[in-house]
This record gives C-alpha cells, sequence and structure tokens, in this order.
C-alpha cells in the first residue's frame, strides 16, 4: 500500500460527488487553508458559549424564584436544536437548490456533508460551515425563549422553540443565506444574522408576550402601573452574561466571512466599536434621564450596539461603526422607556433590542455599506455599497428584508402559538399558583423549595435558620423572621 495518497485538486460536480471525494482514495484536507480551518472552529467553540451566556442574562434580569428555568432553557436550546439542526435543519437552509423559498432533505443527518465547498465559502469544507450554522439556531433560539419570562410552561414552550426554528429561523435563514434564496437574490445585505437571528426572534417574542398575557401581580409589588415591571434579582449575572455575549460575538461576526482574512479582522473591530458606541449611549440616555447609571441599562445599551452591527459588521467602514451602535442603542432605547404604550408585557425587552434593534441595524447597513469593505476578504467583489457609494435603491433592499422577516415571525409565531395552546396538554401559560411560587420550584429538583436550591424566604441553612429576603425578589409577602434568642 502507497504511504501517500493524492491531493484533491479539483472538485467534481456537486451532484456528481457531495462529499467532495472519498477520503480513503485522495486527501480531502488539501485544498483548504490550515488558517481559515482554524479560524472557523475556534469561532465555532467561541459562539457556543453566547447560548448559556444568554441563558446566565436572562437569569439575572428574572425575578430570583424563576431564574434556574432560563439556565436550564439555555440548554436545552444548544441540545434539542443542535439535534433538529443534525436532522434537517441545515439541509433546509444550505441545501445546493434553485428554489427560491427553502432547501430540500438531501443534507439530512450530514448524510451528504463532508469536504466539498460550503455554499458560504469555497474556503472551508461543509462540515466546518454546519459546525459553526448549529451556534447560530442555538442562540437565536434562547433569544426567544426569553418570552415565557416567569409564567409560560416549560414543555409547551420546548415545542414551540423546536416549531418555531422550523417554520421561522430555516426560512427566513434560506432566504437571507442561501444563493438560491430571494432575498439573497433581490440584493438584500445581512451579515451575520440580522433578519434570522435578532429580528425574527424579536418579533416571535412580541408574539409570545401578547399570547401569554401580563404576569401576575396580587401583593402590587410593580414598579409601573400599567404592565408589571419587578426588579431584576441579580444584576451580577446579568453583567457576566454580557461580557460573556460580548466576547462570543467576536466570533458570531469575525467568523461570518466564513475565512482568516483582513476583512475578519475589520469585522471585529467594527463589532468591538459598535458595542463600545451602545453602551455609552445608553449610559448618557439613562443618566441624563434619572441622574443615575445602572448595569442593567448600560448591558442593554451594549447588546443594542452588538445586535445594530451584526447585519452591518463586513459592509460598513471601520469609522462608522461606534455610530451603528450608538444609533441603535439611542433607538432602543425610546422604544424601552415608552414600550408601556403597547401594553405588552415583555420584560427583557426582547422586542425592543432584537427587534427594533435589528430593524435599525439593516437600515444603517443600506446607509453605510460601502463597496471596499466586503472586498478586504479577497472574494467578494461584487457588492455596490448602500447610500455611502451613493447606491441608493439599496436601502429599499434593505427594507424590504426587515418588514418580510418581521412579519413573517410574527405572523407565524402567533400560528403556532395558536395551534399548540389548543393541543391538550399543551396550554402555554402555568397556572396563578405555579406562577406565584416560581416555576424553578414547579420545575426543579434542584430546588428544595426556591431558586438556587435555597429556602421559601431565603438563605435556608442546613441547621434550619432562616434569613429573610425583600418580597420584591421573593414576589410573596414575607413573614416576620422568628429569632430564637438563645442561638444569638
Amino acid at each position: 500500500m502507497s504511504d501517500s495518497i493524492p491531493p484533491v485538486t479539483e472538485w467534481p460536480e456537486y451532484s456528481v460527488q457531495p462529499l467532495g471525494a472519498n477520503p480513503l482514495e485522495m486527501d480531502i484536507n488539501a485544498p483548504y487553508d490550515k488558517g481559515d480551518l482554524c479560524w472557523i472552529l475556534v469561532c465555532t467553540a467561541l459562539c457556543w458559549q453566547i447560548t448559556p451566556a444568554i441563558g446566565f442574562l436572562y437569569a439575572g434580569m428574572h425575578r430570583r424564584k424563576s431564574a434556574l428555568t432560563m439556565v436550564f432553557q439555555s440548554l436545552f436550546c444548544a441540545s434539542a436544536c443542535g439535534i433538529q439542526f443534525w436532522l434537517y435543519g441545515y439541509s433546509m437552509y444550505e441545501s445546493h437548490t434553485t428554489n427560491p423559498i427553502i432547501g430540500d432533505l438531501s443534507k439530512g443527518i450530514f448524510l451528504n456533508v463532508l469536504a466539498y465547498p460550503s455554499l458560504a465559502n469555497s474556503d472551508i469544507p461543509d462540515i466546518l460551515y454546519a459546525a459553526f450554522g448549529f451556534t447560530f439556531v442555538t442562540a437565536t433560539a434562547m433569544i426567544l425563549a426569553g418570552a415565557m419570562l416567569e409564567r409560560g410552561r416549560l414543555l409547551p414552550s420546548m415545542v414551540f422553540l423546536l416549531c418555531w426554528t422550523t417554520f421561522v429561523y430555516y426560512f427566513l435563514a434560506y432566504w437571507e443565506w442561501n444563493p438560491s434564496g430571494w432575498l439573497y437574490q433581490l440584493g438584500a445585505y445581512d451579515y451575520a444574522g440580522s433578519g434570522p437571528v435578532h429580528i425574527a426572534s424579536g418579533f416571535g417574542a412580541l408574539a409570545w408576550s401578547l399570547m401569554l398575557g401580563h404576569r401576575k401581580d396580587p401583593m402590587k409589588e410593580s414598579a409601573h402601573p400599567k404592565i408589571p415591571h419587578f426588579r431584576p434579582h441579580n444584576p451580577f449575572l446579568v453583567g457576566l452574561g454580557t461580557i460573556l455575549i460580548w466576547f462570543g460575538w467576536f466570533a458570531f461576526n469575525g467568523a461570518s466571512t466564513a475565512n482568516l482574512s483582513i476583512r475578519s479582522i475589520y469585522v471585529v473591530v467594527n463589532t468591538n466599536l459598535a458595542a463600545c458606541g451602545g453602551g455609552i449611549a445608553w449610559t448618557i440616555l439613562e443618566y441624563f434621564s434619572t441622574r443615575r447609571f445602572s448595569i442593567i441599562g448600560f448591558c442593554s445599551g451594549i447588546i443594542s450596539g452588538l445586535v445594530g452591527i451584526t447585519p452591518a459588521a463586513g459592509f460598513v467602514p471601520v469609522y462608522t461603526s461606534a455610530l451603528v451602535g450608538a444609533i441603535t442603542a439611542i433607538g432602543v432605547f425610546y422604544v424601552v422607556k415608552y414600550k408601556h404604550l403597547i401594553g405588552v408585557d415583555e420584560g427583557l425587552d426582547i422586542f425592543a433590542i432584537h427587534g427594533v434593534g435589528g430593524v435599525i441595524g439593516d437600515i444603517l447597513t443600506g446607509f453605510f455599506a460601502a463597496d471596499f469593505v466586503p472586498a478586504l476578504d479577497g472574494v467578494s467583489t461584487d457588492y455596490e455599497g448602500g447610500w455611502w457609494n451613493r447606491h441608493w435603491k439599496q436601502m429599499g433592499y434593505q427594507l424590504a428584508a426587515a418588514v418580510t422577516c418581521a412579519a413573517w415571525s410574527f405572523v407565524i409565531s402567533c400560528i403556532l402559538l395558536f395551534i399548540i395552546n389548543k393541543i391538550p396538554g399543551l396550554h402555554l401559560r402555568c397556572s396563578e399558583e405555579e406562577e406565584l411560587e416560581g416555576l424553578d420550584k414547579k420545575y426543579f429538583a434542584d430546588c428544595e423549595v426556591d431558586g438556587y436550591g435555597l429556602g421559601e424566604y431565603g438563605f435556608a441553612s442546613h441547621m434550619g435558620g432562616i434569613v429573610g429576603r425583600s418580597s420584591e425578589s421573593q414576589g410573596v409577602q414575607s413573614p416576620p423572621v422568628q429569632v430564637d434568642p438563645k442561638k444569638e
């Protein structure tokens, strides 16, 4: 037997050999640059942790009695959506078809996914782009999952998330990212997923919040007279989650070039500056509004900036990226400030930050996109830019994409939620008693009575002592604390 096998020098037609080549007969690694492979694979690992990071962020923004539900939900999204992605999800939006609406099942269970060049970029193999794409759908599902906020039942939420990714995410991803998709063919720019990720999850969360209705507030603990608004129980978790999301977003955006190039570096710089601009803009507005600072607000501004730059990072000049983040954060800030006008109990501001922020990002992409930025990868030289290059009609394409993604997600979400709620055993909302006690107590053996395995009113020691906590953080009326003077 020969000590070496010949390298692949030219890929056959996909219809002839969808795997690229037989690895027992030819070296399928030879055509690929090891730097590209390493960059995308490392970024895949970094992107994965965005999903549990969102769980930490949401857990901190919940009241303590329902916080663990969000951590659990993040791991569910990473697991169940990963299996779904393998079974049929990747094939639905990355199959080699000419259909403008949706793909086929030719890549189901990764049957025809190996060394053939990916549709995203011929510089990396299909199996690597599939690994990277998995992290996008799990993060998107987790962004949406926060809409169940303290009153949604866990099993119906899981069913909805899997149905939503099937009928919303994969359709929109095909339309915008597959070369045969109709929005791709139209010429809409969406560098790393404003439409399928942010706009879709934001408007899906709006639909879910509307279907669930307001949270109960029998103790009149809410700080707002029209819609329930409760103090987040752990700003530290919110800050930690934001740090990990910001860190992961470098990979989320940076690897969306699907190769390692100067454009990849440019995108990382754009991403960082937009987060900086968003955080500072929000903090300034909040200080002038309340004369105080807030970790929650600062983190909201940072994430708004990241959302705004997601469609734009690979298209806009680096000297505009901080402005993109700041404008997005300003728009989101005022949506959050006046969200009570639409009367929806959407306490995590998913609709404002991701839905509205994604739309603003799409519009700013149409305004600031420059033809030289995509060309930095050495491949993408056929982009005309936006208003920056006097390509006036690009704004129309951006608006068409944003409106399409928003409308499709909202309408399909409403239909799915209505159907699921009518299925016996899958009604969306938990009972009032379960809601007041907290979802953690209902679902998790980790909690003896309340969140984090603690007692009903605070830190329950194994010796039987109880330290009281405020009713605001618990959502229940705290009884007087009994103290045994002999133990003091």
